[in-house]
């Protein structure tokens, strides 16, 4: 996920990461356990989540 991320090289959407990674993004319950994986990684510091919904490397 972190690569994904970083590879967009900008805020990236939850949809776009679950793209990448082979996640059917058309159900939308399918991309919930893919944002909370998200979120938390944006709380421990890893990743940056913007007020939009989008997430970003944290530098």
């Amino acid at each position: 996920m972190l690569q994904v991320v970083q590879a967009a090289g900008g805020p990236v959407m939850v949809k776009d990461v679950g793209a990448e990674l082979g996640i059917d993004v058309v159900v939308p319950g399918r991309l919930e356990p893919l944002r909370g994986k998200l979120s938390k990684l944006a709380v421990r510091g890893w990743l940056h989540k913007l007020p939009n919904g989008t997430f970003t490397i944290r530098e």
